[in-house]
């Protein structure tokens, strides 16, 4: 048996015709920027986060800038985030000229928030709470702190799509949200594109503008931006693909109740929910001092899996004028020697994330045997 960690074209496979037909509408009507199913998905998308508004853009990172230019953040300002994200996580806040500032995680992957409150100075003006893996960062303890402090708090939910937290959906707790429908996403495009969510009346209005070069209609420009424009082409996708979102989302979870179930017991560490999240499972990663033995085992027992991100961002050439040093952050540091990504999509069948299980306790039962 093999078992991918991914496969796109199947998911693509079981509604082609529905997608299809999508495509075809839209270019039958020569309607390809910013038309009515980039409406459609907006509105819809807004009823999921469970926010006023949500506004479409070309990618998760320009959702990111474009947040942190909406509450201007620029040059002498300070932007605190996690250092074991994707990279763009932290490069927005360099593209818009503010200083990165990481703060360590908590065994969940997630910021911690004692660590970002000794990480604020007086040149902070956000917090950008990453809900890695699809589980929701701490909300209550970041709320206060940023609350207390007088800065902003904008969530990173591009691997976090319905997740929740205290019954609330992520990306309805900070000032300012975004989301990725990279191909790899839990709800994704085929390609690009992003999502911004907020309940702020002034934000909506000046995102839906510079969004699209800062144009107020046609022929007038009230300020100088980007082009950033979710097409109508993806969004028709994308609104095929919510009539099946809740229900692929439910099968990652079941997918990782299995894996859970089967592997808790072992010399691992196995993520599962907390009393008060719904987490998504975007990846779902485990934690063991085997990580590499263990990679190339199941590489040659036909299962692929990957590592969620090899190189922590302090460690990027590109962040080395940033100043850390190995040792800077050790809960991160630790956890990139440990983490092993297992396959977990809804096109998994029950047989292959068994197959997994069984080849991972393999795994251990030749360890203590050996």
């Amino acid at each position: 048996m093999t078992v991918p960690y991914i496969n796109l074209a199947l998911q693509h496979q079981n509604i082609k015709q529905e997608l299809l037909s999508a495509v075809e509408k839209v270019l039958v009507s020569g309607q390809f920027i910013l038309g009515e199913e980039v409406k459609k998905f907006e509105t819809s998308f807004a009823k999921i986060v469970g926010v006023k508004y949500a506004i479409g853009v070309d990618n998760g990172t320009d959702a990111l800038v474009l947040a942190l230019k909406a509450l201007g953040i620029g040059k002498g300002d300070e932007v605190i985030t996690a250092p074991n994200s994707f990279l763009a996580s932290a490069s927005c806040i360099d593209i818009v000229g503010a200083k990165i500032v990481f703060a360590d995680v908590r065994e969940d992957f997630n910021l911690d928030p004692e660590k970002v409150e000794k990480a604020i100075t007086k040149r902070t003006k956000a917090v950008i709470a990453v809900h890695l893996t699809g589980r929701p960062a701490d909300m209550d303890a970041l709320q206060k702190i940023c609350k207390k402090k007088k800065i902003h708090l904008i969530e990173d939910c591009a691997q976090a799509v319905s997740a929740e937290y205290n019954g609330k959906r992520v990306g309805s707790f900070g000032i300012i949200n975004i989301f990725s429908l990279h191909p790899l996403k839990n709800l994704s495009a085929a390609g690009d594109g992003g999502v911004i969510t907020t309940n702020n009346d002034k934000l909506y209005s000046w995102l839906s503008r510079a969004r699209n070069h800062g144009l107020k209609n046609r022929d007038e420009c009230d300020f100088w931006s980007m082009n950033s424009r979710l097409d109508n082409l993806q969004a028709a996708i994308l609104n095929v693909k919510l009539n099946y979102f809740e229900q692929w989302t439910e099968r990652r979870k079941k997918i990782a109740s299995i894996y859970y179930s089967r592997l808790k017991n072992l010399d691992m560490i196995v993520p599962h929910d907390k009393s008060n999240e719904k987490a998504v499972y975007h990846t779902f990663i485990i934690q063991t001092k085997f990580r590499d033995e263990l990679k190339m085992f199941l590489s040659e027992n036909g299962i692929d899996t990957k590592i969620h991100y090899p190189i922590p961002i302090h460690f990027q050439k590109a962040a080395k004028s940033l100043g850390y040093r190995k040792g800077s952050f050790p809960i991160t540091e630790k956890q990139v020697k440990t983490i092993l990504s297992l396959p977990v999509y809804p096109e998994l069948t029950d047989e292959q994330v068994n197959y997994v299980c069984d080849k991972i306790s393999e795994f251990y039962s030749q360890k203590r045997n050996g």
